[in-house]
């Protein structure tokens, strides 16, 4: 019979993967039994390795929210990873392009960051989840995929970081108390524009986000959270990535890439890579 394979041999392999750029058959290919559950238990061996070299959780990134996708990928539900204090930026504090070096095959999504002024609860409606944040703001991810084709299962995906690479964070715009609803109904109802060299080269919206929105999400994660002994808390000053609001897009080298926003009270965010 054979020996099943720890959660800590699969995050060893897919941490090697990452640092040597290297693709790797899915998990799931040989070891069938490593199902969702026990994904999150190499994510969690993942980000224990990650921290033993210094990494810090900031907060989380939650992936597969936009329901047009789900059937492409085989998923049926979000999943999420943690964003650590080295693949996070503030679009301001940027001097130049973001090199793709770092990632395996890259892809960009736009999406809506979140702030966390208090941590919120399981069950939270809109207006509460509303009056839990600090700040909203427009936002890229640089997701990856260890796999290649990016071919692979939803446990797949949740053991080699959720796909993230790198989140950029545009301007933090602060989210008043007298504008909270105004706010509500932005973000289930909002569009954008995703430009490649100032070309549109997809639009999505708040729609996309589970039907819902990104409150949506932000929900969807705390409830979940709230039902995984081994997951980090949200604090206030966790920063929650909502998932992407159009498709995701392959990037290369010398492409600069924005957004336009319309229905919220947020700008856009452009971001140039190398």
């Amino acid at each position: 019979m054979t020996e099943p394979i720890s959660a800590a041999a699969h995050a060893r392999t897919i941490l090697a993967a990452h640092e040597h750029r290297r693709q790797i058959a899915p998990l799931t290919d040989w070891d069938p039994a490593l199902d969702l559950p026990a994904a999150y238990r190499v994510a969690e061996a993942v980000r224990a390795l990650r921290a033993e070299r210094g990494e810090r959780p900031v907060g989380y990134k939650i992936g597969f929210t936009n329901t047009t996708l789900w059937e492409r990928y085989g998923v049926r539900a979000p999943i999420w990873g943690p964003v650590y204090d080295t693949t996070l930026r503030d679009r301001a504090a940027l001097s130049g392009p973001v090199p793709l070096a770092a990632f395996v095959e890259p892809r960009i999504e736009p999406e809506i960051v979140f702030g966390l002024a208090r941590a919120p609860e399981s069950g939270m409606d809109a207006e509460a989840l509303i009056a839990c944040l600090d700040w909203a703001a427009s936002g890229f991810e640089i997701v990856q995929s260890l796999y290649p084709g990016w071919r692979f299962t939803a446990p797949d995906t949740v053991a080699a970081f959720g796909l993230h690479g790198l989140l950029v964070v545009g301007e933090r715009v602060p989210i008043a108390p007298g504008a909270r609803s105004a706010w509500i109904d932005g973000l289930a109802g909002f569009t954008v524009d995703l430009l490649r060299d100032g070309v549109v080269a997809d639009r999505g919206g708040g729609r996309c986000v589970l039907g819902t929105g990104p409150l949506g999400a932000l929900g969807h994660l705390v409830d979940a959270l709230a039902n995984d002994p081994a997951a980090l808390p949200l604090p206030a000053g966790t920063i929650v990535t909502t998932g992407t609001l159009t498709d995701a897009l392959p990037v290369a080298s010398g492409q600069h890439w924005h957004t336009r926003l319309g229905g919220l009270r947020l700008p856009g965010i452009d971001l140039a890579l190398s």
